[in-house]
């Protein structure tokens, strides 16, 4: 890569590979946690997530290229991390701990929505910068929900 537009592009396929992955992953953990409230949230982050992956989908159309996942390490390492919290830890552990993990994809992927949202706003792609916008604001706004969740109530 030697443009910001390949920049662009390849970071795309990266978040679009790793929202599919979250999909997959988010109702092994929705089973998995005790707390009735960290479920619902992961629930509804799960049905949020699909969205996204819709508006990813215009994203692409905005750069006339076929939405496509390209492997993205740092998050099947994240999955990996929570799968092993489900097999390890048990009680308030368990909560706190997929709580901690659900936060750290967050904060990959608000890091990786500010940068697709800056690098669309220079190339010019305000259709792209709108939707990545929306996309980042529910992201930022699923990690402060996370964070409530754990000084109120899970971290206890």
């Amino acid at each position: 890569m030697e443009k910001l537009a390949q920049l662009f592009e390849h970071t795309l396929r990266d978040v679009y590979y790793a929202e599919n992955a979250i999909v997959k992953a988010l109702p092994e953990v929705a089973k998995a946690v005790k707390n009735s409230q960290l479920k619902q949230t992961v629930e509804s982050h799960l049905e949020e997530t699909k969205g996204q992956i819709a508006t990813l989908n215009k994203v692409f159309a905005t750069i006339d290229k076929k939405p496509e996942g390209t492997k993205c390490d740092a998050i099947e390492g994240l999955i990996k991390e929570a799968d092993g919290l489900m097999k390890e830890a048990k009680g308030p552990a368990l909560d706190a701990g997929l709580l901690a993990a659900a936060q750290a994809v967050e904060h990959y992927e608000i890091a990786r929505y500010g940068s697709l949202r800056e690098w669309a706003k220079v190339l010019g792609n305000e259709k792209a910068h709108v939707l990545l916008t929306e996309i980042l604001d529910q992201e930022k706004a699923a990690n402060a929900k996370l964070t409530t969740l754990a000084v109120t109530v899970v971290n206890k």
